[in-house]
């Protein structure tokens, strides 16, 4: 997608041909900030440190990381891929890559691990890519059929799940950018998605560039616009669903399929292939729900008037907070999921219809 009118990836291979570039995601929208990774190291950091998020990001970078290591130490191989793997428990593309990667890579001879390792990233990196462009086009006639009967349409979106959360176009953007696209007159209510702001700092800046209209709204104010008619459709993306059409996504996402349901606004969950835990049957039991730090509750950072960024306490003094990352949305709320060979129900039997050899 486009930054200040020039195409970008969130990850690719620098001019060097070996080291990883990605896009520093905790100075967005305030600085675009590029960094390069030259061991894997820097990869995990930037996985843990949600330098990089999105649970398709967060599988190409830690494929590109294995890459980096076998250029390293192709001896290491299993040693890396736990390493990797322990970054971040929730989103289910980061294991699928690295498993990847272990099937390419460790039955090969040492000196041929490096070079096959890269060629897999490149190949899983293009492969999101992809899924992402045909999810959109699964998605984009759901946002034409009531641009059609309304003139417009509007869309109620939570955290981050545009391109910067994937390879490029995004799993629940990716309808929208082809709608903008195709001239469709499409409005964006973004939520905040407290506490880490994914979708004020992240999906803003990227709906903006884009020159996508959007508004920025309290995270509990989604229901209020549901009620007064103020929303058509909710897309959200998800870091891990179940055989069972369960949904794992961003904190507060439950929160919004309810207020949806009581409202009879379609709630649509956008995902990739690499997406489905077909091992897991029951979410809100078995998906590992990741607890993070809780300066990311009680700290904010943000501009100041004079142009500094700062990070303030938000928090009464002495205060603890916890800080779920995640919740689960029951397939019982979710109307339907969008994915790059289609759209289905959220069933175990519909999941099945389209991945066949996932049974």
């Amino acid at each position: 997608m486009k930054i200040n009118g020039v195409s970008y990836r969130s990850v690719w291979l620098d001019s060097d041909g070996w080291s990883v570039n990605i896009f520093d995601q905790t100075k967005l929208p305030w600085q675009v900030e590029v960094i390069r990774l030259t061991g894997w190291e820097q990869a995990a950091h930037a996985i843990r440190s949600m330098q990089v998020r999105g649970a398709p990001l967060i599988g190409a970078v830690a494929a590109y990381g294995v890459a980096l290591a076998m250029r390293e130490d192709p001896a290491k191989l299993d040693e890396i891929l736990e390493a990797l793997n322990e970054t971040r428990p929730t989103a289910i593309n980061l294991r699928w890559a690295l498993d990847r990667q272990r099937a390419r890579l460790h039955n090969l001879p040492l000196e041929a691990r490096a070079a096959e390792a890269y060629a897999e990233a490149a190949a899983i990196a293009d492969d999101d890519a992809e899924t992402c462009r045909r999810i959109g086009e699964n998605g984009l006639p759901l946002l034409a059929a009531i641009a059609e009967k309304k003139g417009r349409v509007n869309v109620l979106t939570h955290c981050n799940a545009g391109w910067l959360a994937t390879v490029d176009w995004g799993t629940a953007l990716s309808p929208i950018y082809q709608a903008h696209d195709a001239g469709i007159d499409v409005r964006v209510w973004v939520d905040e998605t407290r506490p880490r702001n994914q979708g004020a700092a992240l999906t803003a800046f990227e709906l903006g560039a884009h020159g996508v209209k959007h508004t920025v709204i309290a995270d509990n104010a989604g229901g209020h616009y549901m009620q007064h008619g103020e929303v058509d459709i909710v897309i959200v993306g998800t870091d891990r669903v179940t055989r069972t059409g369960d949904v794992a996504n961003k904190i507060g996402t439950y929160l919004k399929a309810l207020a949806a349901k009581d409202n009879g606004v379609p709630f649509w969950v956008a995902l990739p292939h690499s997406t489905l835990d077909m091992r897991v049957r029951d979410g809100v039991a078995e998906i590992p729900i990741e607890e993070r730090s809780d300066a990311e509750v009680t700290d904010m950072t943000g501009r100041t008037a004079d142009g500094r960024i700062e990070t303030v306490r938000v928090v009464s003094a002495g205060s603890p907070a916890a800080n779920p990352a995640f919740d689960v949305t029951p397939a019982r709320l979710v109307t339907g999921l969008i994915t790059e060979r289609g759209r289905c129900a959220a069933t175990e039997q519909a999941l099945l219809e389209l991945y066949p050899e996932k049974g």
